[in-house]
């Protein structure tokens, strides 16, 4: 009797300790996850003017700064949300290609976009159905590409061609369904690029897919696809981890804004890390990229081309990191200046930055 007593004694405190742990599991995944990233450079292009006109880091011979990024996550039961908010040029840059203080958006939906005013990089909701279903639904970070806003997402701080003439965000509503760990698919319903409401007498204009495949352990692969107002484009996205030291990525992309005279634009980019110790690591992008008008940085109405290689180091192993970098493009025509002013076919850049990340 003894012995049944104390058998019964330690089903009850496991049940109660089960029970203890599970409250404990509840509040962990309720409880509000912030973090984020700060970042600052410092750059000089030899010609003595900003001459290479991608993304961000456009600030010659300044102590300059990127953003103030903060992402809020919360997940309660099967639902979940992820608001991210940004204060600084960086951000500013991220409404789409252009000068600080101009104006996005038509009609009742012009915004203003200046180098301080906040601005939202996303806010949206989600629901898992099952372990393989959800529907998500607001402003997202686009699925396209192989770089990211955050500098903290990027291996090199300078950005691509291909990031500067993608979207940058999507705003609509997706369904994903993972088949697999190694198989899954995205269908989507988005506004234009870049924006957060579409014109009202229109509405949402776009569809998006993206496919994932991995096909062995440490080969991911994304197939993405978007087509609506704001053009139509298809994008490949992978990466091998080869090693622990070593990964390959590759991006490559195809555009038109599918008018009579269509401007295009198409190119592809490799990536190689590769880690020399916990701390220290390099990596090395080449990008050949090719526009036939001046729909994104390429200003010429003929063909033109560029090809830029970028080598950069990622210095640190807490939650600040250097980042050097030296940056070479060369075009097929002269759309570069000297330092007399000059039109020419090449640049050169410097640039070291931090980024803390948190």
């Amino acid at each position: 009797m003894k012995t049944l007593n104390l058998t019964l004694l330690l089903l009850i405190l496991a049940f109660f300790t089960s029970l203890r742990a599970q409250d404990t599991e509840e509040e962990e995944s309720s409880k509000l996850q912030i973090s984020g990233s700060v970042d600052t450079y410092y750059k000089y292009d030899f010609s003595g003017t900003a001459n290479i006109p991608t993304s961000f880091g456009d600030e010659q011979n300044s102590l300059s700064i990127g953003m103030l990024d903060l992402t809020f996550e919360k997940a309660e039961g099967k639902a979940s949300f992820l608001g991210e908010i940004a204060f600084g040029p960086r951000n500013a840059g991220s409404a789409g290609p252009g000068p600080i203080g101009y104006v996005v958006g038509e009609g009742e939906n012009k915004t203003e976009i200046t180098a301080f005013a906040p601005r939202i990089q996303n806010l949206y909701v989600s629901y898992a159905f099952t372990d393989k279903l959800s529907l998500t639904g607001g402003y997202m970070g686009t699925f396209v590409g192989y770089e990211i806003i955050s500098p903290t997402g990027n291996f090199n701080y300078s950005t691509s061609y291909l990031f500067t003439n993608g979207p940058f965000q999507n705003a609509g509503v997706k369904l994903d369904y993972a088949f697999s760990d190694k198989f899954a698919v995205m269908v989507g319903l988005f506004n234009p690029w870049n924006v957060y409401t579409a014109d009202p007498e229109i509405g949402p204009t776009s569809i998006g897919a993206q496919v994932y495949v991995s096909p062995v352990d440490g080969w991911d692969a994304y197939v993405n696809f978007t087509n609506g107002a704001s053009g139509m484009e298809f994008d490949l996205t992978t990466t091998f981890q080869v090693s622990d030291a070593l990964m390959i990525g590759l991006n490559a992309a195809s555009y038109s804004d599918r008018a009579d005279t269509a401007s295009t634009f198409a190119g592809a980019a490799a990536y190689l890390n590769y880690a020399l110790t916990d701390g220290a690591a390099l990596g090395l992008r080449y990008e050949y990229f090719k526009s036939n008008s001046t729909i994104g940085i390429l200003s010429s109405t003929a063909d033109a081309s560029v090809n830029a290689i970028t080598l950069s180091a990622n210095l640190g192993k807490g939650p600040l990191i250097l980042i050097p970098e030296v940056r070479y493009d060369a075009a097929s025509e002269a759309i570069f200046v000297d330092a007399a002013g000059t039109a020419t076919k090449s640049a050169a850049q410097v640039l070291v930055a931090a980024v803390f990340s948190f």
